[in-house]
């Protein structure tokens, strides 16, 4: 298995076990190996009130990118810890994208980082994520990868 093929039924796995993901609408644009690109429409009920994305749902959609992106190696990855900035807000109705890139993987800990934009191509918000691999893979494969 090429590890192009392993990341894409890593993430096929994994969305068909996300109910939240999948509840939300979010979508996988792009998966590559350390990397994934989702994207969800911000519908009426996620927006606070000031009539703006709530800031909750941009993040889950950063943290859904995260986690398909440290996931794409087929060994059970989870967040360690999460920082996000909001730069811009989102609007009802509008795609967000939101891009996860592994910026360092060492051992079993993990650095991406996750930029959610908005349909012109605006900076919506900015996350750090750090993962942690555990014990399990997410789906069944005889060989370790390296």
């Amino acid at each position: 298995m090429t590890p192009q093929e392993r990341a894409e039924r890593s993430a096929a796995t994994m969305l068909g076990n996300d109910p939240a993901s999948q509840g939300l609408g979010m979508q996988i644009e792009a998966i590559a190996p350390g990397r994934a690109t989702l994207s969800m429409i911000v519908r009426p009920d996620m927006v606070n009130g000031h009539a703006i994305a709530h800031g909750g749902f941009i993040f889950t959609l950063a943290d859904s990118a995260f986690a398909f992106a440290c996931n794409t190696y087929n060994k059970v990855t989870v967040a360690q810890q999460n920082q996000i900035t909001y730069v811009s807000p989102g609007r009802a109705g509008e795609r967000l994208t939101a891009e996860a890139v592994e910026v360092t993987l060492t051992g079993r800990s993990g650095t991406y980082d996750v930029t959610v934009r908005g349909e012109d191509g605006r900076t919506v918000a900015l996350m750090r994520g750090l993962s942690r691999t555990i014990k399990g893979q997410t789906f069944p494969e005889e060989e370790e990868q390296s």
